[in-house]
């Protein structure tokens, strides 16, 4: 068979027009720029939805560990507020709490010359017949003078 064109049809087809032989270049094409969008917005997503736990993560955030699981629960729940919650906790600083007190405490103990979980202190016997109670603290302090 020769392929000969129809009388009434143009010399020039445009691209898009399929080829007698069926191939289909901008349906090609199109799938093609399909999937590339599709997985662009796909990892737009997943950047955007990370995007509290990030945030937490790069400024070392105590409540780093909330975050990510109010970040799980919206994905999972599809319940926006989560994530919304998880962005607002990203963004302010709770005061620590645990450094101030665990000041405080290391100064009470010194203060006291106790340290946690030592034996009570055994009475020396002093050379002029009395007794002496000190603790190990009490005693390298004292030493020092």
């Amino acid at each position: 068979m020769s392929e000969q064109l129809h009388p009434a049809a143009p010399h020039h087809l445009p691209f898009f027009i399929p080829g007698a032989d069926g191939s289909d270049t901008l349906m090609v094409v199109m799938g093609i720029f399909l999937v590339a969008t599709v997985l662009w917005v796909g990892t737009l997503y997943w950047k955007l939805h990370s995007l509290p736990e990030r945030m937490a993560h790069k400024s070392q955030k105590l409540q780093f560990e909330i975050v990510a699981v109010l970040g799980l629960i919206s994905l999972f729940t599809h319940m926006h507020i989560f994530w919304v919650a998880g962005l607002l906790l990203a963004l302010i600083d709770l005061p620590d709490f645990g450094t101030p007190m665990r000041s405080i405490a290391d100064s009470v103990e010194r203060i006291a010359d106790a340290t946690p979980g030592a034996p009570a202190a055994e009475p020396e016997a002093v050379a002029d017949g009395s007794t002496d109670v000190r603790t190990p603290a009490k005693q390298e302090v004292h030493d020092h003078a």
